[in-house]
Order: C-alpha cells, then structure tokens, then sequence
C-alpha cells in the first residue's frame, strides 16, 4: 500500500532549494543572539539598501530622493537606461545568491531595488568627489543627514554588492575612466566617501579583489598587511588580570606609536604597547558589525572580533578604562550615563562564538599573566592594592613607614648610647 504522506514528503524535498549558496553569500541577516542586545546597530536609520530593508516603512521617506539621485545618474551617464538595466538584469542570479535570506522579490523587482540603490550610491559618492553641497540637496547639504547615511552604508544588512556597484560605475562612465578624469569606483569608495574610517592608510585593493561589500571594506581597512597577517591558533583567549591589576603589578601601558593599525599590540619588558583609538558613540556601530560580519563570513579568519574580546576582558571596568584613557590608549568621547568603554566592548563581544584566535594576542595574554603571576610582581601588586590605591591610604603608608624608620633609628641610638 503506497505511503501517502511519504509521497507528500518526496514531492516537498524535490522542490526544496538551499536558502542561500555558502559560497557566493556574503551578505547576511545579523544572527538573533547578537542582534537582540542592540538592534539599532544593525537597523539603517535613513536610507535602506538592497532587498532586506527594503519596503520599511521608517525609510520610505528617502526612496524618492533616491530616485532623484538615479535620474540625475542616468542622465549623466554615457550609457543609455536601457543598458544599464540590462546590466543588473544580466547579473540578477548573482546578486540574489548574496543574500543570506530568501529574497521575497520576483527578478525584475529585485532588478528595480538594486539599480536604484546603485545609482543612488554611485550619485552620492560622485556628488562627495565634486564637493559638491547646494542648499537643496537633501543629504550633503545636512551634516547630520550626511552623517547618518554614511553609518546606514556600513550597515551589514543594508549591503548590494561591490561587483554590481562598479559594473554600473564602469559602463556608465567608461570614457571618462579611461581618459583618466573619472577616478575607479573602489577610490571613491575607499579615498573619498570613506576615507574616516582608513584611519591606517591603506592602500587600496587590488581590481578584482574578494572584496565583497562596504562592510567588507571597512575590514579591509583594519587588516594588516597580507604580509603580516598573524597565524591563529585554538586555544582560548583568556587573560586573567585587568588593566588596573595590570599596573599594580607593574605593567607600563603605552600607545604604539610604530603600528600598522589597531590590531598591532605588543608586550615586552612590562610594557603593553596598543594603538591609539577614538571611542565614540559611532564606534560600536561599525565594531559591532564588521564582528557580525566576521561571524558569518570569516569564521576562522575574525581578526576585528580578536581585537574586541581582548580588550573586554582588559578593560573590564571604568578603572580599567582609566588606565588606558590616562596613557592616551583610548580617546573617549562617549556621551551617556549608560554608556562606558568597558561597557561598549563587553556588549560587542556578547554571544560571539570562535574556533580559534590570534597567535599573537594568544602569547601576549601567556605572557601577561606569567608577568603578574610572579612571586615578586604578585607582593608588588598586593602592596599597591592594599596601601596605596586612594591618596589617603598613600600618606598613612608612607607616614607609617617613616614612624617605623624613626622609631628604628631611635632605638639603635639608644642602644649605641647605652654602650658609650
């Protein structure tokens, strides 16, 4: 007798499609555990890009102004409408396959979704080359509007791919970009629109590099050197003293100076040498989803996320914050009564799961903690601690030792006197 509800399973798994190729996806819904300790993060505020904000109610508001920015593209451009959809039609399966989601858009609404947000990007990045800031644009002519739309393109849910964006680019200005008065899409990405968050000074990519998105760029920015790229290794990064209890044992801490970035530190001779950062209240959008990024996308490779869960378990407090504030590690500018550095890194590294991590950081953490660990630096660490952490307990210390040295003295006079 036939099996009905086996022939009803047989029929569902033949027209079952995987929801997104792992290979080609680099575009992803933020996992839920991490989203849910601060979904503005993740959410764009002004301006949705590609298929996964699109339709937010929230953002409706900006649509007709990307249309305007699209006609102005168009116009401008020496390739004609009709070929430049063509272009994003063409490639249509390949931009669907970015996406971690299933895409709830039929082909050519999804081609409608994509050209516009590309023309407009392509528009505003043109407009930031020109400089150009008439009263009646409705972006540059804001800064806080300016602002926000530059943090909503880092968002990694609010991503189209960096392929369709320069294809466009490409076809629309081809003779301009040869004669060499247009600059290539990736310089005005990297050079011109997001030039604040190279603070390293990196070069740009190579053409055709596996640069997927501007969250992906924004990595790239923070990575050093391929030539540099430390090993990794599995064990845990685990570093059993904070910053305060650093210093008391004796640690110096100081900005490295010779860096090639944020992630270059270093420990030798009991000084813990780490880059220079501003902390804002901007920083953990972009640390919180190029780590998302990493989560989903470099599992093996997440350098950013290393860096994170470092310094949450060395600055795990205000006081911790202090220390490196006061050596002009951190530069806070952190407004809010329930906002602190410690914190900030603390909630970024929240439910991020790693196999594996930075050799370096692995042998500086080793070495920390051999540092405090030793019988000498442990009394050193104990006596700050219980004499010498508050001005009061300092000058009682030292008044007692100076009774005590006194009282010594006094003796051994008096004893010398008695002999005489």
């Amino acid at each position: 007798m036939e099996n009905h509800v086996a022939k009803e399973l047989e029929a569902m798994l033949k027209e079952t499609q995987p929801s997104f190729t792992t290979k080609s996806c680099c575009i992803y819904k933020v996992p839920h555990e991490i989203r849910q300790f601060k979904e503005d993060a993740y959410t764009p505020v002004l301006v949705s890009i590609g298929p996964l904000h699109h339709g937010n109610s929230r953002l409706v508001t900006m649509e007709g102004h990307k249309q305007v920015y699209c006609q102005h593209l168009v116009e401008k451009s020496e390739a004609s409408l009709s070929d430049l959809v063509s272009c994003v039609q063409q490639l249509e399966p390949q931009i669907r396959a970015c996406y971690s989601e299933n895409i709830d858009l039929t082909a050519d609404e999804l081609v409608k979704v994509i050209f516009i947000d590309c023309c407009f990007i392509i528009e505003l990045f043109l407009r930031s080359y020109e400089h150009k800031t008439e009263d009646d644009d409705v972006i540059l002519s804001k800064v806080w509007k300016k602002v926000r739309v530059i943090f909503d393109l880092i968002l990694l849910e609010n991503q189209v791919p960096l392929f369709v964006l320069e294809k466009i680019y490409n076809l629309a200005f081809a003779s301009r970009l040869d004669s060499g008065r247009f600059p290539s899409f990736m310089r005005l990405a990297a050079d011109i629109y997001f030039s604040h968050f190279n603070t390293q000074g990196v070069l740009l990519p190579a053409a055709g590099s596996s640069i997927a998105h501007f969250t992906d760029l924004l990595r790239y920015f923070h990575l050093p050197p391929s030539h540099r790229i430390p090993s990794r290794n599995f064990r845990p990064l685990v570093l059993d003293h904070r910053a305060s209890e650093l210093v008391e044992a004796g640690v110096e801490f100081q900005v490295n100076k010779s860096s090639h970035g944020i992630l270059d530190l270093e420990f030798e001779h009991g000084i813990l040498k780490i880059p220079h950062v501003i902390v804002n209240d901007r920083t953990e959008v972009w640390l919180r989803n190029i780590v998302a990024l990493e989560q989903c996308h470099y599992p093996r490779h997440h350098y950013i996320t290393d860096y994170v869960r470092f310094l949450a378990q060395l600055v795990n407090t205000n006081k911790d914050a202090d220390v490196l504030i006061k050596a002009r590690i951190i530069q806070s500018n952190v407004s809010g009564h329930d906002t602190s550095v410690a914190k900030l890194f603390r909630d970024v590294d929240k439910n991020i799961i790693v196999v594996n991590h930075n050799a370096n950081y692995l042998q500086i953490c080793n070495d920390l903690n051999a540092f405090y660990e030793h019988p000498c630096r442990t009394k050193i660490a104990t006596l700050r601690r219980d004499y010498f952490t508050t001005p009061w307990k300092t000058a009682a210390s030292i008044a007692g030792i100076v009774l005590l040295l006194l009282t010594v003295i006094q003796t051994v006079c008096s004893i010398l006197q008695l002999h005489s």
